[in-house]
């Protein structure tokens, strides 16, 4: 077995979900990570006020001996977060000696995910250099806004989205780049 990556989100900078991606076999389990993704918020936000921001928060929470939520937070406050699925796929016969397939059962190293949130990075970066994307009309309405806007709250650029699923599909621990 290899992990991979069960789903990816882009949390704005008030907490509201900008995108969230859901990779097989997890496509359907919509609401139960909404839930896990809440959840890792308050682990963000002590993280936050514990460190610098800019950087790789690692693990957030090991969901159970499956999942383990990793995160990235930017100098924006916007969040990553990256739900892995540590035991992934079935690796082929004689393809786990050399690869070290234990590694998964025992969680990732450090570094593993940092291409993948560079990766994600440089997309959100590109999106934000697009000049009909306008990063406010992703904010969430005041509660006492009196006429609300029209605009929805997600992320709905196609590159984007198609940049995100690319990298959620291709990343694999160990890899230099994504």
């Amino acid at each position: 077995m290899t992990a991979k990556i069960a789903c990816i989100a882009v949390i704005g900078k008030a907490d509201n979900p900008l995108h969230i991606s859901l990779f097989p076999p997890y496509t359907d389990s919509t609401i139960e990570f909404n839930f896990l993704l809440n959840s890792c918020l308050d682990i963000f936000d002590i993280h936050q006020k514990q460190t610098a921001i800019s950087q790789d928060l690692g693990l957030l929470h090991a969901v159970d001996e499956r999942l383990a939520a990793y995160g990235w937070l930017t100098t924006t406050g916007v969040k990553f977060l990256v739900m892995v699925d540590l035991m992934g796929q079935q690796v082929p016969i004689g393809a786990e000696k050399s690869k070290g397939a234990g590694a998964a059962m025992s969680g990732l190293r450090d570094g593993n995910l940092k291409p993948a949130f560079h990766a994600l990075q440089t997309a959100y970066i590109q999106l934000l250099q697009n000049p009909f994307y306008s990063p406010d009309d992703h904010l969430p309405l005041a509660k006492n806004a009196a006429v609300p806007t029209s605009t929805s709250q997600e992320i709905t650029n196609k590159k984007f989205i198609s940049e995100v699923k690319r990298i959620g599909e291709s990343w694999a621990p160990g890899m230099a780049a994504v």
